[in-house]
């Protein structure tokens, strides 16, 4: 039985989306460090530029994502050639958003290149703890639940904090003599 990849479609949430919004999410921590260290080293057009690279890798990811969401939903050869192709577009994309502010008075071209190398990199290699390298949950890792039928932490927790004395009633320990 063979199945043609031109009729399957991908239905349900797109796992790329819900990673590429995570990760969205996570870059944030981002942004306050490397912008910090630009303002030291190149001043407000460091800051400017990288904000704006900053903004063209989030985009970038994001962009990728919905191409995927979108064209899976079609057909899964589309998605392939939209993961392909897709690549070759945003790369395109993240050249002529360079290229079209290469010459403004707010731009720093170290730190815009930098941030945008760096960025990706950092992005992707932190992502990478949150993501799920299994077909059974594909997307980010499911986050654990607790098993309704065992003994909560927290009832441990409450019982044994009545067990303890607190401070005001224990009486004075003696130094340990060895």
């Amino acid at each position: 039985m063979t199945t043609d990849p031109m009729q399957v479609r991908i239905d349900g949430p797109s796992p790329a989306m819900s990673v590429a919004l995570d990760l969205a999410k996570r870059s944030l921590w981002l942004a306050p460090v490397v912008v910090f260290g630009s303002a030291a080293i190149w001043g407000i057009e460091g800051v400017y530029s990288t904000l704006y690279a900053l903004l063209i890798v989030v985009g970038n990811f994001l962009l990728s994502a919905y191409l995927l969401a979108v064209t899976g939903r079609i057909s899964a050869a589309l998605m392939a050639g939209a993961a392909l192709f897709g690549f070759l577009l945003r790369l395109g994309l993240i050249f002529l958003a360079v290229m079209l502010v290469r010459d403004a008075w707010w731009v720093e071209l170290v730190p815009l290149g930098l941030t945008l190398i760096v960025a990706h990199l950092a992005c992707c290699s932190g992502e990478m703890r949150y993501v799920s390298g299994t077909l059974a949950s594909p997307g980010l890792k499911p986050q654990p639940t607790p098993n309704p039928y065992l003994p909560s932490s927290d009832a441990d927790d409450a019982a044994a904090s009545d067990a303890v004395p607190s401070s005001s009633n224990a009486a004075p320990s003696a130094p340990n003599a060895q």
